[in-house]
């Protein structure tokens, strides 16, 4: 079994790679940037170059079984800025690998899409795969529009593919940039001793998922037989105030939390049902949240 892993470079890329080398799948990985410094790249293909540039994909196909497109040129904080560049950095490329990898003979795709921006604001406890789609920023956009692409070509029996919907993951080596991932940041500048900005009241709820049993679900869709659309999260929700509350217990530190003006692109609550993840991949969250603040902080402190 030979996996293509694009965005493979990244914080779940890097880990993804971990978890199917461990079952002893081939690796090949296409990637914008230098190989970072804290992956094992033993034994994996890197090529670096973009998505964006068809003609590297022909090479990057040959012999796979299966691709992971992780890639992304936006967060949803950045997206709105340029929706066209979005569109021709995300879509247009994206088009670009689905028509590669028929020409290939690669049906099956495993396709990371957004467990929140796609669904926008529900007013639901829990958001099911089956809730209407309304995003309220272009990268919600663009990742529908894969979605019903990917539906499309499996519609056409052109391709398998499976997407996920991972709700808001963090753990050791994501980015403390503060451009995505509040966990990270936050523990960042905790550690730092910096204030915490927060956008809003500290009232929006997202539902947090340690990495490792990300990478556990997306290693079983791809390897598994079957197509489908599943949301990947924890099933539970935490405001951003009750973050801070577990990042200070975690920590042992005194936070400066600074309140800023909400945005409206954020969207208000997110808490995913996992049930149909469950069923069909016998897979089940492990790690609680603050048993996961706590792994992320200790493995930040030791960085």
């Amino acid at each position: 079994m030979r996996a293509l892993v694009i965005g493979g470079n990244g914080f779940i890329g890097s880990s993804l790679l971990a978890r199917l080398r461990a079952d002893g799948v081939s690796l090949r990985v296409l990637d914008i940037g230098r190989p970072r410094t804290d992956v094992d790249w033993n034994g994996v293909e890197f090529v670096q170059g973009s998505l964006a540039d068809g003609s590297v994909l022909p090479q990057m196909l040959a012999g796979v079984d299966v691709v992971y497109h992780l890639a992304s040129t936006t967060v949803p904080g950045t997206s709105n800025l340029d929706p066209a560049a979005d569109v021709q950095g995300n879509l247009v490329s994206t088009l670009g690998l689905l028509q590669a990898m028929k020409a290939a003979g690669v049906r099956r795709i495993v396709y990371f899409s957004s467990g929140g921006a796609v669904y926008g604001n529900t007013g639901v406890p829990a958001v099911a795969e089956s809730q209407p789609l309304h995003p309220v920023s272009s990268y919600g956009v663009v990742k529908a529009a894969i979605e019903h692409y990917l539906h499309m070509y499996r519609e056409l029996g052109e391709l398998d593919p499976v997407v996920l919907r991972p709700s808001n993951p963090y753990g050791p080596r994501q980015s403390t940039a503060g451009v995505q991932g509040a966990v990270g940041t936050f523990l960042a500048l905790a550690l730092r001793g910096e204030p915490i900005r927060i956008w809003g009241d500290g009232e929006v709820v997202r539902d947090y998922l340690y990495i490792d049993d990300l990478v556990e679900l997306a290693a079983r869709a791809g390897l598994a037989p079957g197509t489908g659309t599943y949301n990947v999260g924890s099933g539970t929700g935490h405001s951003l105030n009750q973050l801070c509350d577990v990042v200070a217990r975690v920590t042992g530190r005194t936070l400066d939390i600074q309140y800023l003006p909400g945005r409206p692109f954020d969207v208000k609550r997110i808490v995913l049902d996992v049930g149909a993840a469950r069923s069909a991949y016998a897979w089940v969250p492990q790690v609680p949240l603050e048993q996961g603040i706590e792994r992320t902080w200790l493995a930040m402190k030791h960085r």
